[in-house]
């Protein structure tokens, strides 16, 4: 045999191999890609939760005679502000997660605030309304927990996945990047609305 059929079928082989490690490789990092999306949206989901309950704790705290309007207007103004950092799972970058833990840090700041205020206030205490939204409020945060757990173990097998060699160098071909992990406070895209008019009588 011609030692120029030789050298092409070799080079077959290994074209083919590098085609098959190729092929893997992509679709490995696709489906890794594919459980961060879902697990991030679970992690919206979870915030979202959260912005709606405290649409409705807002109203029947805001009822109160008396009760400080400071205090609300921190949670409201907090919510806002996390509702308006909008983070894709596909192009989240270090950058996007620590404006996100921020903004959501300050929503749980200011709604611990306004839960301690309100132990000054019997008839809040005493709310059945204001009660069972306290304690889907507990659950919620314990879903908020989960679910970001939950995301950091979706990013740690794509992240070896990508970072290891010989896979970085098809990485950077495919243009697969590595992911940030949670590692404090983090929120959910699409804000709720909530009235929070202090001149309404008729308000509970």
């Amino acid at each position: 045999m011609k030692k120029w059929i030789i050298g092409l079928i070799v080079l077959a082989i290994i074209g083919f191999g590098i085609y098959n490690w190729a092929v893997r490789f992509n679709n490995t990092a696709v489906r890794y890609n594919e459980d961060i999306s879902e697990a991030w949206g679970n992690v919206q989901t979870s915030y979202q939760r959260r912005n709606d309950l405290i649409g409705n704790l807002v109203n029947t705290v805001k009822g109160a005679a008396d009760f400080e309007r400071n205090t609300l207007t921190e949670v409201i103004e907090a919510r806002a502000k996390a509702t308006s950092v909008n983070v894709n799972a596909d192009n989240l970058n270090a950058q996007q997660l620590e404006q996100f833990n921020q903004a959501q840090g300050q929503v749980s700041s200011a709604l611990s605030r306004l839960l301690v205020t309100v132990e000054r206030y019997p008839e809040l205490k005493a709310n059945q309304n204001f009660l069972k939204l306290q304690d889907e409020l507990t659950s919620t945060e314990n879903s908020i927990q989960t679910s970001r757990v939950r995301y950091n173990e979706a990013i740690k097998p794509y992240n070896n996945h990508v970072k290891k060699f010989p896979n970085k160098i098809l990485a950077g071909l495919f243009d697969f990047e590595g992911k940030p992990y949670f590692d404090a406070e983090a929120g959910a895209e699409r804000p709720v609305d909530v009235e929070f008019d202090f001149n309404s009588n008729n308000e509970g």
